[in-house]
């Protein structure tokens, strides 16, 4: 992946939410591992002309810039798909072509409110409340992955690129089926039901465990579709007489007296820590999620052994650990390296692919142009 920024600064996000303006933020390492930055002044028509060029060796071109902003540089689908018929060209804007919003700027906590994602999170006569995940963000990028990869392998047979957009907001919609089977059973507007499932099941809820700590809890959640996991619960747990309690004995009953099963729950819960709870729920066949923070996710050996964190060496920052990717493949082990510095890249891309030497591209640094 060639990462293309201005020469000057370079994207926002290189010093957005860092503690230090002269190194790259914490929040761009985070989002640009494995990438090549390469600097093109694309308001020089030098620059742009070095730009077509790398598009006609591309196989994919990615933009998301404020609506309209490509096109003005010179570089909408039209003028693209020219300079390159195989090329796949995809872009990601707040809203959808045509819709009432589409020249509004979006960012994901926006993306999320009008996807439907806040409506749906919050305790029950509460305000809505965004959920953590970026899922407007990160989670349109992976829905332009997947169109991407689909376009690739169309390519195969036809030999021609496509245009791939993707909405933010259509995004999280997608994300939030689940909310609309409520919407379908009930004629209502699926509601926030804090740690309960949309689909009315109990137990359904975050559970405190010993230790007193903000993250010393444990979600346990039995399906809805039978009693199975419930009795299973019961037993753990020592209430083996409530298997056929009237109160609790189908599904919805259970919903009906969910006060109740969190506080029989609650009971049992309080006397474990949360790591407890999950392993012995677990190993009965009960699903349970001790709440891990970052912190202890971060440190978690396992996961540092699956490489699901790892820690890479960065030029200003040294040492910095990081998410790796959670896809494992039998024939392709990546491994994860450092977001690039500003322009680290260009003499080596520029020369790589359109044969520029070194001089010639440090005379073009020297004039503002990459």
């Amino acid at each position: 992946v060639i990462k293309v920024e201005e020469p000057t600064k370079g994207e926002q996000g290189r010093r957005a939410s860092t503690e230090n303006a002269s190194i790259d933020s914490p929040y761009f390492l985070l989002l640009n591992a494995n990438k090549r930055s390469v600097t093109i002044n694309v308001k020089d028509e030098r620059g742009r002309q070095i730009l077509r060029e790398l598009i006609k060796q591309g196989d994919v071109f990615v933009e998301n810039f404020g609506p309209g902003v490509i096109e003005r540089l010179g570089f909408g689908y039209d003028v693209v798909k020219e300079l390159n018929p195989r090329i796949i060209y995809a872009q990601i804007k707040g809203f959808s072509a045509g819709s009432p919003y589409e020249g509004h700027p979006a960012f994901d906590m926006t993306a999320q409110a009008v996807g439907g994602s806040l409506a749906t999170t919050g305790e029950a006569g509460g305000r809505p409340i965004r959920p953590g995940p970026t899922i407007g963000d990160t989670g349109t990028g992976l829905h332009t992955a997947i169109g991407i990869l689909a376009a690739l392998h169309q390519r195969q047979f036809t030999g021609r690129g496509q245009h791939v957009e993707v909405a933010m907001q259509e995004a999280v919609i997608n994300f939030g089926r689940i909310a609309y089977a409520s919407l379908s059973l009930y004629g209502v507007p699926a509601p926030r039901h804090g740690n309960q499932s949309v689909l009315h099941s109990a137990p359904s809820e975050v559970y405190c465990c010993k230790g007193g700590g903000e993250n010393d809890y444990c979600y346990i959640y039995t399906s809805r579709a039978n009693n199975d996991q419930w009795n299973r619960l019961l037993k753990i747990i020592g209430r083996e007489e409530l298997v056929e309690d009237p109160r609790f004995k189908i599904p919805e009953e259970r919903y009906r007296n969910r006060v109740e099963v969190d506080a029989i729950v609650t009971e049992w819960t309080s006397q474990h820590d949360k790591r407890e709870v999950m392993e012995i729920l677990g190993a009965a066949n009960v699903p349970a999620g001790a709440v891990f923070d970052t912190k202890e996710l971060r440190d978690d050996p396992h996961l540092r052994r699956r490489g699901m964190f790892v820690t890479v060496k960065h030029p200003t920052r040294g040492d910095f650990t990081l998410p790796g990717w959670p896809v494992k493949m039998s024939d392709s082990d990546v491994p994860v390296t450092a977001a690039p510095l500003l322009g680290q890249h260009s003499v080596e891309v520029l020369g790589e692919l359109l044969g520029y030497p070194p001089e010639q591209v440090a005379r073009l640094k020297a004039e503002k142009v990459v």
